[in-house]
């Protein structure tokens, strides 16, 4: 079969179609056929080793972290899907392999796909909106009422988080560029800060948390805008403490890393009397079924960019990489 293998670390050089071998379903697993695979920032984060120190992976293999396919065969008799289901999943982090014509994936980390969506528009939603659940009603804990902020509302996790935030009830104030004014409005949106001619921090004022998706300056400004007792939940700054323990399930080592890293951000954070989490998300099967029914309740709108044929996935990469993205960008496997 034809694979997306990453083969050491570096640029788009560290990685190469090629043939390998079919894989297996072992114990609790199911073997898919691949249609369509979303990309993601995490993929090329990975092939630079930027997160070599958090996922330790025995090189070569397949990158590919989302996919929507059909269900080729499966280890177990007693298995909840059978050959023939239509289903989409966040691969394990340990293991990736959606850039595949087929891969392996948990049985625990599977959901039907909402018949609504077609396999290009279900790729692109396991990561993205699983990331945006965990963040704002697992870390930030919206309610009908509550105000959050998140930057950079029209990018593959935004589209989805303001969407998952005004389904929890929250006012919603996001940037955009004026290219993605009218998407950010549409997905419900309800103050939209132009970042090409305005400072978000001299109009955000009093929310009740931040998701942040860009870093950087934007992060640390972020938490002025916050009102005491607030939290800030990002997934484009420094990991902390928190993310060894609870995300990665790691020890005192790697724990004292993220403390150090942290340090600033956490500093900041403290000035202002709001908290600091950086969050590394995780797949799960049955938040992704939930995710689904919210699909098929018309109140979560999957936003694709761009749909490439996965031969043209380098294409897809340096597209991905632009950071010009409307929504997910998504490589299609030949019929």
């Amino acid at each position: 079969m034809k694979a997306f293998v990453l083969t050491g670390y570096g640029g788009p050089e560290a990685t190469v179609l090629r043939e390998i071998p079919r894989p297996e379903p072992g114990p609790g697993e199911i073997l898919v056929r691949v249609h369509a695979a979303g990309l993601n920032p995490v993929d090329f984060k990975t092939r630079e080793g930027k997160l070599k120190t958090v996922l330790r992976y025995s090189l070569p293999i397949t990158m590919g972290n989302e996919l929507a396919g059909v269900v080729e065969a499966s280890h177990s008799a007693g298995s909840q899907f059978a050959p023939g289901d239509r289903i989409f999943a966040r691969m394990p982090k340990e293991a990736m392999g959606a850039f595949a014509d087929y891969a392996i994936v948990p049985e625990n980390l599977v959901a039907r796909m909402p018949a609504a969506l077609d396999f290009d528009a279900a790729a692109g939603v396991p990561l993205a909106s699983l990331t945006a659940l965990q963040a704002l009603r697992d870390e930030l804990q919206l309610k009908p009422g509550s105000r959050v902020f998140i930057s950079g509302g029209a990018g593959g996790v935004g589209t989805f988080a303001i969407q998952i935030a005004k389904w929890l009830g929250a006012e919603v104030t996001t940037t955009a560029s004026p290219r993605g004014r009218e998407l950010v409005e549409r997905l419900g949106a309800d103050v939209v800060i132009d970042y090409t001619t305005q400072r978000f921090e001299d109009h955000v004022r009093d929310m009740d948390g931040v998701f942040d998706l860009i870093g950087g300056d934007t992060l640390m400004k972020s938490f002025q805008v916050v009102k005491p007792g607030g939290k800030v939940v990002s997934i484009a700054g420094t990991p902390e403490p928190q993310t060894a323990r609870k995300d990665l399930h790691r020890g005192l080592l790697l724990t004292a890393l993220f403390w150090a890293a942290s340090y600033k951000l956490r500093a900041e954070a403290r000035k202002h009397g709001v908290t600091y989490r950086f969050l590394f998300m995780h797949p799960s099967g049955p938040e992704l079924t939930q995710l689904a029914g919210l699909v098929e309740q018309k109140k979560l709108e999957p936003v694709i960019d761009r749909v490439f044929p996965f031969a043209d996935i380098a294409d897809a990469f340096s597209h991905l990489e632009s950071g010009h993205a409307k929504g997910k960008i998504v490589v299609q496997m030949p019929a």
